[in-house]
């Protein structure tokens, strides 16, 4: 049960993919602009690197390595990461119309986040059983939702306040998610 809440830990908090592993910064500087845009964006990311995370995992353990089709890995990973992906687009199309306009052409983008396909890649390095897998996939989604709902209502603190001319827009952005970034990296060591 530790390990476990380890995992999950580690994933969200001190090995963060988007502020410690700086994977999936496309919609962490790309759609943090508005909180409720980050918090749609956040769901789409969870439901598509879990069910990445499970579906990878299965198929890697009850296909490829049996077949000896271990070459075909990436192949077949990004193939569900793209059905998955469409999948989160057709909902969100017809739940939100709104909010699949907001999120205009970085919701189909989440197929070449290279936070969605190094779950599965990190699961099979790990070597993590099928709930292991699970509960990392979880947790980096998660983990990177947070960092972008976090982040935009930063950003629209920011967007309201006295900044100077030439620090506004992407500068301050940049500079305020290296801080962040910092700040995160302030749990390296605790977990492995």
């Amino acid at each position: 049960m530790t390990d476990y809440a380890l995992i999950l830990i580690s994933t969200f908090f001190v090995n963060n993919f988007v502020l410690v592993r700086f994977l999936g910064m496309c919609p962490f500087l790309g759609v943090t602009q508005k909180v409720e845009t980050s918090l749609g964006m956040s769901y789409a990311v969870v439901f598509v690197i879990t069910l990445t995370a499970v579906l990878c995992w299965l198929l890697e353990r009850l296909l490829l390595a049996p077949l000896g089709l271990e070459y075909m890995r990436t192949v077949c990973f990004i193939l569900i990461i793209a059905s998955l992906v469409q999948l989160t687009e057709t909902i969100i199309r017809k739940v939100s119309p709104e909010l699949f306009a907001s999120l205009g052409i970085f919701l189909p983008l989440i197929t070449t986040n290279c936070a969605v396909l190094g779950v599965p890649l990190l699961n099979l390095q790990k070597e993590y059983s099928f709930l292991e897998s699970t509960l990392f996939g979880f947790g980096a989604a998660a983990g990177s939702g947070m960092v972008l709902v976090v982040f935009a209502s930063m950003r629209e603190r920011i967007d309201v306040s006295d900044v100077p001319a030439l620090m506004k827009g992407a500068p301050i952005a940049l500079v305020t998610g290296g801080l962040f970034s910092l700040a995160f990296m302030g749990f390296s060591g605790m977990v492995k």
